[in-house]
């Protein structure tokens, strides 16, 4: 949500996808979710205009080798680093992306992240939902913590 909020903040215009069926994602086997996503993706990057930035979350991710086909710039929160579909994806980038995790996620690698992209925020502490323990003032701080390295890496990097 704040992701997207820092890209219109600074004059993009927002295209959301949702997926087409929700449910079907945990039916689908690792193999069959990459292209589920893709062709979703696809489908609204055919119909963006001008500059276009992908912000994806989870599931999202597995649309990064899509992404990196039309040489996209991409913000990936919460990416799925232990599957090679996204990693693949990832590593085939010709854009500049920012990938957001936390060390309590069974889904984020540090290693992995630190060697695909020098644009890494990772939370210590939290959980694939960006959670960490104790009180949730705790985890709404992290949640500003993403906002700024989103507003920054749109700003230093994406659109400098």
């Amino acid at each position: 949500m704040y992701a997207a909020d820092a890209a219109e903040h600074r004059g993009a215009h927002i295209h959301r996808i949702w997926w087409a069926d929700p449910d079907i994602p945990l039916t689908l086997t690792e193999p069959e979710r990459g292209p589920w996503v893709c062709h979703q993706v696809e489908r609204a990057l055919e119909a963006a205009s001008g500059e276009v930035l992908v912000i994806g979350r989870s599931l999202g991710g597995y649309a990064s080798s899509v992404v990196a086909e039309w040489g996209v710039a991409g913000v990936w929160l919460s990416p799925i680093l232990t599957s090679e579909w996204v990693v693949e994806g990832l590593r085939g980038a010709r854009a500049p992306f920012l990938l957001v995790g936390g060390t309590a996620d069974a889904a984020w690698d540090s290693g992995v992240a630190r060697e695909l992209t020098p644009y890494v925020l990772e939370v210590p502490g939290a959980g694939h939902g960006m959670y960490v323990p104790g009180r949730l003032a705790a985890s709404a701080a992290v949640l500003g913590r993403v906002a700024t390295a989103v507003e920054d890496f749109l700003d230093e990097v994406v659109w400098r």
